[in-house]
Parts: C-alpha cells; sequence; structure tokens
C-alpha cells in the first residue's frame, strides 16, 4: 500500500506546476490547461483523503468539481475561440477587450 504523502506530494507538486503555469505562460490555451492541473490536483488531495478516512464525501465532492470543471471547459474554450477569431492571437498580454 502506497503512503498518503506520496499522494499528497505528488498533488502538491501538480498544484505547483499548474501555479507556475498560470504565472509565466502568456498562451491562453496554455493557461487553461494548467488551471485544469489544478483543479486535478485538489481532486487528487479530496480522493486521497477521502480513501485514508474510509469516507464516500471527498469522492462526491470530486463528481461536481469534475462536472464544474467540464463546464467551465466547454464555456472556456469558447470564450477562448471567440477572442482568437476577434484578435487573431492567443497571447494574453494582447488581449485587452475591457480596457476602455
Amino acid at each position: 500500500m502506497i503512503p498518503i504523502q506520496y499522494y499528497l506530494l505528488f498533488a502538491g507538486f501538480l498544484f505547483s506546476v499548474g501555479l507556475v503555469g498560470v504565472l509565466i505562460r502568456r498562451n491562453a490555451i496554455v493557461v487553461f490547461m494548467c488551471i485544469e492541473i489544478m483543479l486535478n490536483s485538489v481532486n487528487l488531495t479530496f480522493v486521497t483523503f477521502s480513501a485514508y478516512l474510509g469516507d464516500a464525501t471527498g469522492q462526491i465532492v470530486v463528481f461536481f468539481v469534475m462536472t464544474v470543471a467540464a463546464a467551465e471547459a466547454a464555456v472556456g474554450l469558447a470564450i477562448i475561440i471567440s477572442l482568437f477569431r476577434n484578435k487573431q492571437t492567443l497571447n494574453i498580454n494582447e488581449i485587452n477587450l475591457l480596457k476602455w
């Protein structure tokens, strides 16, 4: 049996990679994928504690988080496609639609 610390360290590593990707990268699709990595690391933490405590609550929460993430992916990709059609770029620094 694998100790709980390994799962938590892996989840922390995934979250760190996602956070660095969000802060460093400027491509909208890469930033979007890094946010998804961060969500998956939180899901891994929920499942880890759910299995460790023998309670199904964490797995139920993961089900709802995955549902929201799927909706977020659909809406987010639609927004990214719309921005690309209007601005012809995916660089976040060049997309300034909210500025006057």
